[in-house]
Formats: structure tokens, sequence, C-alpha cells
């Protein structure tokens, strides 16, 4: 069974915040954080246009800012809140950076690596397992998404 903390909401919101800011710079509004001893310790907003670099994901920014200030690679008792499933390669990063927990918010079904497309998260072949979190306020994540998408659509 998957445990939800009450600190689990606090943390999310400032991930969403990130994902505000994310999209004020026109890039898709996903927010991520990342928590040791109920303290930030990483966070990071999609910068992939701002930065022209296919892999500014908000998970990735996230995880080298804490490597930074934890000045470790592995982030063993870290918990990951991100506003979007993550894709492949946050997968990968989140599994090779031994975070423990990830909770997010909207499911992603055309690149979700976490439960929706594929799990690398929980992938037993693997030489490191995550505890996932999905669909953890995602309705407040798609109010910030699908307006998003919409407007890239209509702008084609």
């Amino acid at each position: 069974m998957v445990e939800i903390f009450k600190e689990d909401k606090k943390f999310m919101k400032m991930a969403l915040e990130e994902a505000k800011m994310a999209s004020s710079k026109g890039e898709v509004p996903v927010g991520s954080i990342i928590v040791k001893d109920r303290k930030v310790v990483g966070k990071g907003h999609n910068l992939k246009e701002t930065l022209f670099d296919a892999t500014a994901h908000a998970e990735i920014l996230a995880i080298r800012q804490a490597c930074e200030n934890l000045r470790a690679w592995r982030l063993v008792d870290c918990t990951l809140y991100t506003t979007l499933e993550p894709c492949p390669m946050c997968a990968g990063a989140i599994v090779i950076a031994r975070i423990r927990r990830v909770v997010f918010a909207a499911h992603d079904p055309k690149s979700g690596a976490a439960c929706s497309l594929l799990d690398i998260l929980r992938n037993e072949k693997l030489n490191h397992q995550v505890e996932v979190v999905g669909g953890f306020m995602e309705e407040e994540s798609k109010r910030l998404l699908t307006p998003f998408f919409q407007k890239l659509r209509q702008e084609g």
C-alpha cells in the first residue's frame, strides 16, 4: 500500500508554483520539488525552450540542484514531487539518483514512465525501485496543462 503523508500536499503545491513559473515563460507547465527530511533540497521547472536543451525537464533540473546542494549523486532518502508523470528520461534519472519516492500529479498517457505507458520506476530488472504515488492533486495540475496544450494546438 502506498502511503500519503500530510506534507505531500504542501510540497505538491510548491511543485505547482514551479509549474506556473514554467508557464509564464512559455514552457510546458511542469514543476518539480525534491525533499529530504522535510526540507526542499532541489527544485526546477521546464526550461527546454528557454535553454534550447532537450534535457531541461523540471525533474532533471531539480535532481541536479539537489545533488549539488547535498554534495552527492545518491538521493536515497529523498522524495520527488512533480506535476506531470515523469517521462522515460526523467524516470531513468530518478532511478540512477536512487530517489526513494515519487509523487506525481497528472498522468501522461503519451510518455509517462511511472505507470501510464511504461513503468521504469518500479521495474524489478533495474538495480533500484521507487515508491510511486500517482494522480495526487491531478486536477490542480490539469488546470495548468490543459489550457497550455489547447493554446498550442490552436496556434498549430
